[in-house]
C-alpha cells in the first residue's frame, strides 16, 4: 500500500518504519522540518533501539520518504495513518487540536479527491472523539461515500517499540459499527474490531491498568522498607502467581511512572469520569500516589547528604530520549528549588538535539539543562556526594573506580551488582 503518516514522533516514525519492513511505501508527514529532514536522510528523529537501521533501510529501497505538504502527500497515497500528540491541557484533560488541525487538512485534501481512501486515527483519544471528528471535521468528505474511518490504538512501549509493532501483545481496531474494514485489516494482520468508541477506551483500561501496577508495587515497595523487607522480593513472591495476578511486567517496586502515556492517560480518564458523572475513588488515587512516591525518592535523596546530586539517566525509561512527565525531571526541578547542585549523566541526551515535546517541556520546565548535563562522568562520579541511579548508563566498574566511600548511591530500579559498591547503598524500596 502506499502510506501517508502524520507526526514522525515516537509513534508516527516507529509505525512508518515497521510498515516499510512490510513491503509499503511510505510518505511521513510533519510540519517540523527536523524531524521531515532526519527521516529524508534515513536517520531517526528519536532514540529507539533498532528504528534508526530500520529508517535507513528503507531510505535505501526507496520506499520512505517525509514531507511538510499535506496535499502532496495526500495525493499519492491510499491511507493516511494520524500519529500526532495529544497531550494534557492544564485541567487534565485531553487536548485535540493537533488531531483536529491534520484532520480538517486531510479533508481539504481529500475533497478534491475521488479515489478511496483510509483513515486511520493512532492518536491516543478518549471515547466519542473518533464520532465528534467525523461528525465536524470529516464530515463533508465522509458523506461523499469514499471515505473508511478506522480507529486503532497503539500500544508501542518506547524502548521496545519495534519489537511491539513486529510482536504485538494486542491488536484492536474501531470501526463505526464494529464490523471489520479489510483494507485496515490488512495493515496490521490478527486483530479485534470494536466500535470506535470501544477501540477508543481499551487503549485508556490498559493503561489505567499499567499505571495501577506501577503505583501498587511502588506502594507495597514503600511499606516493605518500612518494615525492613525487601520490597523486591516481596513482590517476586506477588508475581509468581500466575493464575491470578496475571502479569509482572509492571510489577517491580522502583521509578514513580512517567512518559507520554500513563500520567496523561489516567489524568485524561478522570476527567471524563467526572464530566460523566462517575465516582471511580481508586482511579482518583492513583497519581497522589505517584506523586508520594516522587516525593518519598526526594526526601531519600535529601536524607543522603548536603553535597552536589548527580543524576544517572534522565529520560522517563532506558533505551529512549523522551523526557515527558519524566519523574527524574521532576526529582532535578524539587531539588534545584531546595537549593541543591544538580549534575546529570545521560548519553542519550543532548541539548541541541531535543525537538518537539521534548525541546517544549525542557524549555518550559529546565530551560538551564545545558549547564547541568555533564560529561566527564568518572570525574563527577569522585566529586558526588548523592548519585540517583535512575538507568544503567555507566559500566559498573566505572562506578567502582570512581565513586568515593562516603558517597550515597539511591538504587531506583535494582541495578545489578550496585549493592557490591564500595559505598553507601540505599534502595528505593528495599
Amino acid at each position: 500500500m502506499k502510506i501517508c503518516i502524520f507526526g514522525l514522533g515516537y509513534v508516527g516514525s516507529v509505525t512508518a518504519a515497521c510498515l516499510t519492513e512490510r513491503g509499503h511505501h511510505v510518505i511521513g508527514v510533519d510540519p517540523q522540518l527536523e524531524k521531515v529532514n532526519a527521516i529524508n536522510s534515513g536517520r531517526s528523529p528519536i532514540v529507539e533501539p533498532f528504528l534508526e537501521e530500520l529508517l535507513a533501510a528503507a531510505k535505501s529501497a526507496k520506499r520512505l520518504s517525509a514531507t511538510s505538504d499535506v496535499q502532496s502527500a495526500i495525493a499519492a497515497t491510499d491511507v493516511s495513518i494520524v500519529c500526532v500528540g495529544t497531550p494534557s491541557l492544564e485541567s487534565g484533560g485531553l487536548d485535540l487540536r493537533f488531531v483536529r488541525q491534520v484532520c480538517r487538512e486531510i479533508a481539504d485534501a481529500l475533497i478534491h479527491k475521488d479515489t478511496p481512501h483510509l483513515l486511520l486515527l493512532r492518536s491516543t483519544m478518549l471515547p466519542g472523539s473518533t464520532r465528534s471528528l467525523l461528525e465536524s471535521t470529516l464530515k463533508p468528505v465522509f458523506e461523499k461515500g469514499n471515505l473508511e474511518l478506522v480507529f486503532c490504538p497503539e500500544f508501542l512501549r518506547e524502548g521496545s517499540a519495534v519489537v511491539d509493532f513486529r510482536n504485538p501483545s494486542l491488536t484492536v481496531l474501531g470501526s463505526m459499527d464494529g464490523s471489520e474494514v479489510p483494507s485496515a485489516a490488512s495493515l496490521f494482520g490478527e486483530c479485534q474490531w470494536l466500535a470506535w468508541e470501544g477501540a477508543e477506551l481499551v487503549k485508556y483500561a490498559c493503561n489505567y491498568w499499567h499505571a495501577l501496577k506501577v503505583g501498587f508495587a511502588n506502594e507495597v515497595g514503600r511499606v516493605s522498607k518500612r518494615i525492613g523487607v525487601d520490597g523486591r522480593e516481596l513482590m517476586k513472591i506477588v508475581c509468581s502467581d500466575s493464575v491470578l495476578n496475571i502479569s509482572k511486567y509492571y510489577m517491580k517496586p522502583g521509578n514513580p511512572f512517567g512518559g507520554s502515556c500513563l500520567p496523561k492517560d489516567v489524568s485524561a480518564l478522570n476527567c471524563f469520569a467526572a464530566e460523566n458523572g462517575l465516582i471511580l475513588p481508586l482511579l482518583d488515587s492513583v497519581i497522589p500516589s505517584n506523586r508520594a512516591h516522587t516525593d518519598q525518592l526526594r526526601a531519600l535523596v535529601s536524607a543522603g547528604g548536603r553535597g552536589t546530586v548527580l543524576i544517572l539517566g534522565l529520560s522517563f525509561k532506558k533505551d529512549t530520549d523522551d523526557l515527558r512527565n519524566s519523574p527524574m525531571v521532576a526529582l532535578a526541578e524539587g531539588l534545584l528549588s531546595d537549593g541543591r547542585d544538580v549534575k546529570i549523566f545521560d548519553p542519550h541526551l543532548s541539548a541541541r538535539d531535543l525537538v518537539g515535546a521534548n525541546l517544549a517541556q525542557i524549555t518550559r520546565r529546565m530551560p538551564h539543562l545545558t549547564k547541568l548535563l555533564v560529561s566527564d562522568i568518572a570525574g563527577e562520579l569522585r566529586i558526588a556526594d548523592v548519585i540517583v541511579a535512575a538507568q544503567p548508563v555507566v559500566p559498573l566498574d566505572t562506578l567502582r573506580d570512581n565513586v568515593g566511600h562516603d558517597a550515597t548511591v539511591i538504587d531506583i530500579n535494582g541495578w545489578d551488582g550496585l549493592d557490591s559498591l564500595p559505598c553507601i547503598y540505599k534502595g528505593l524500596c528495599w
